[in-house]
This record gives structure tokens, C-alpha cells and sequence, in this order.
């Protein structure tokens, strides 16, 4: 099983670690396409500061991030899942997992990352400024780099398992799962209130987070969406399964509000 989360907008910079090493990370082969993006990423905040801001969507009042990234190359590491930050990483707290929740974690679940593709949570990397929908001079658009690049590393950490899709639609355009959509649940929180249904972002996150976070607690490899479903309704979820499309199946976990 391979579980896609997406990234959090806001990071937690380490204090000390090495600096990057891109041959330690997961999925060796996206190395030529990470080193692309960290290049550019570099060049730009290096030569062109100020024109980094507006191209990167960087606040005013925020212009150590443009310095950040200036310096990804050599800024200590720390390990993903404490890079990221934020709600679905606070609800899913990879730290408080147990020993054998976290054995899981490591080797199931990974990022996607504008500037790495795709982490694993044990991965060392850098704190790092880059949205998914940005263009980036000397790439173009992040979005577009990473279609043409992550098939083959997705398919080398997916093996013959299921695909468990929580990505956001930012990062969803990274990578379409057409070729595994048997294989493939794409999972979608649906806040219930005065019998109405809707996405809620913040409280979309949190739950995604415990979603996982019980999911590898159990000990749970559905290898089919079918399996999955009913894993979750197993966890006291409750669960709703859309029909199979050229995508893969889409589970909605419903929440209503108390």
C-alpha cells in the first residue's frame, strides 16, 4: 500500500542536521528532476530576489523565505515528517505513532513535494518555500515538471499495492493514476451539517491526518478501494463509494458535525 499525502504550505526549518543529499533520499531515480527545481528555485532567489517574491507568491512581510530558498542547497535537514507542518500533520502526529505504526509510516506513506516530487517522512530535506501551481523560470510550470517525471517513481514505490490517494487537487495535477485506476482510492472528507455536504478545508486536513493515523495503527493492507471501505467502516468511519472511473474510485468519508 502507498499512501499520498500532500504537503503543508507552512514548514518547521531544522536548527541543525546536514545539508541535503539527494542520493539519500527515496526514489533515487527523480534525482535529475529534483536537482532541475532546486537549481532553478536557487538561481532565482539568488540573482532576482525581488522578483522572487511576486513569482513565488512570497508576503511582504515574509522575505526570509526568498532567503530560505536562496540557500536549499546547504540549509541543515531534518526528517519530512517534522519539515511539515500543519493540520493533517498535527492530526496525524508521526511522532506519537507507535513503533510499529511507524515502521508503516516509513515505508507506506510519502509527500508530494513541489521541489522532491515525491518524500519519504523519513527523508532528511530542507525547509522550502514552493507552490504546486507556481511557474518557475528555467521549469515553467511545477505542475507540468512533475506529470512528466513521477510516473515511474510512484510505480517503483507503488509495486503491485494499493494506492490510497489523499493529495489535494494543487498537487493531484502532479500525477494522474490512469494506468493503476483498478488499484487506486481517492479519498474525499465531506462535512455533514443540517443535511448539507461540503468540503471544509481545515477540517478536511485534520481528519485526512487521523484517517491515516488509524489506518496504520491497525495494521490494515487492504490491497482493493473495496477493502479500504471497509477497513475505515471497521475504524468506525462511515464510509460512501462512488462507482470506478478511469481514475480509480473515489471513497467519501462523512463527518457530520455534533
Amino acid at each position: 500500500m502507498l499512501i499520498l499525502l500532500p504537503p503543508s504550505e507552512g514548514k518547521t526549518a531544522a536548527v541543525r542536521g546536514n545539508p541535503l543529499a539527494l542520493d539519500d533520499l527515496r526514489l533515487p531515480g527523480l534525482n535529475p528532476a529534483r536537482a532541475k527545481v532546486i537549481d532553478a528555485l536557487v538561481e532565482l532567489c539568488t540573482t532576482r530576489p525581488d522578483e522572487a517574491v511576486d513569482i513565488l507568491g512570497i508576503p511582504k512581510t515574509q522575505p526570509e523565505l526568498v532567503t530560505l530558498n536562496a540557500g536549499l542547497s546547504d540549509a541543515p535537514t531534518a526528517r519530512a515528517d517534522r519539515i511539515y507542518t500543519g493540520v493533517l500533520y498535527d492530526a496525524l502526529s508521526p511522532a506519537t505513532l507507535s513503533p510499529a505504526a511507524k515502521r508503516r509510516a516509513t515505508s507506506r506513506v510519502m509527500v508530494t513535494s513541489s521541489v522532491f516530487g515525491l518524500v519519504g517522512l523519513a527523508d532528511r530535506i530542507p525547509a522550502y518555500r514552493l507552490s504546486g501551481d507556481t511557474t518557475l523560470p528555467g521549469i515553467g510550470g511545477v505542475q507540468a515538471h512533475w506529470r512528466a517525471h513521477l510516473g515511474a517513481g510512484i510505480a517503483e514505490a507503488l509495486g503491485d499495492g494499493l494506492l490510497v490517494d489523499l493529495r489535494s487537487g494543487t498537487y493531484a495535477a502532479f500525477w494522474r493514476p490512469d494506468e493503476v485506476a483498478a488499484r487506486t482510492a481517492t479519498v474525499r472528507v465531506l462535512h455533514e451539517h443540517n443535511g448539507q455536504r461540503k468540503v471544509v478545508s481545515h477540517f478536511n486536513k485534520a481528519t485526512k491526518g487521523r484517517l491515516v493515523r488509524a489506518l496504520l495503527e491497525s495494521g490494515a493492507n487492504p490491497r482493493t478501494p473495496a477493502k479500504l471501505a471497509d477497513a475505515f467502516r471497521d475504524l468506525g468511519w462511515t464510509v460512501e463509494t462512488a462507482p470506478a472511473t478511469k481514475t480509480g474510485t473515489q471513497l467519501d468519508i462523512i463527518v457530520a458535525e455534533i
